[in-house]
């Protein structure tokens, strides 16, 4: 069975008038012009230079934010080798600690009057 055709006079072959082609054209180029607009943004030297200085500023932060979380790590577990979990000194660690520190102080005092 055959279609029917519903073109009308003044109407191209996809059933638009000519007003309608002419519309769609202007909506078309107005959308290019923004989207070439919106890539001129993208690609403007400055636009650059600010998402590289996001990027690297995020990129530090980053860092400082593991380097900073390892340290927390550290201090605790060093913390914890000194301090029971009720949070009472361990004189047993203590004791030897504080006599090392003692130690490598004096043999620094020494050496330094030597010369």
């Amino acid at each position: 069975m055959g279609e029917v055709g519903t073109r009308g006079k003044g109407t191209g072959p996809d059933g638009r008038t000519a007003a309608q082609i002419e519309a769609d054209i202007v909506r078309t180029r107005r959308q290019l012009a923004a989207t070439l607009d919106e890539l001129a943004v993208a690609v403007h030297p400055s636009t650059l230079v600010g998402k590289a200085k996001a990027d690297a500023k995020a990129a530090v932060d980053r860092s400082v934010g593991r380097a900073f979380v390892a340290l927390n790590r550290g201090v605790e577990q060093a913390r914890a080798q000194f301090v029971d979990e009720k949070g009472n000194p361990r004189p047993e660690r203590i004791v030897p600690a504080a006599a090392l520190a003692a130690a490598v102080v004096t043999g620094v005092v020494l050496l330094r009057r030597r010369k």
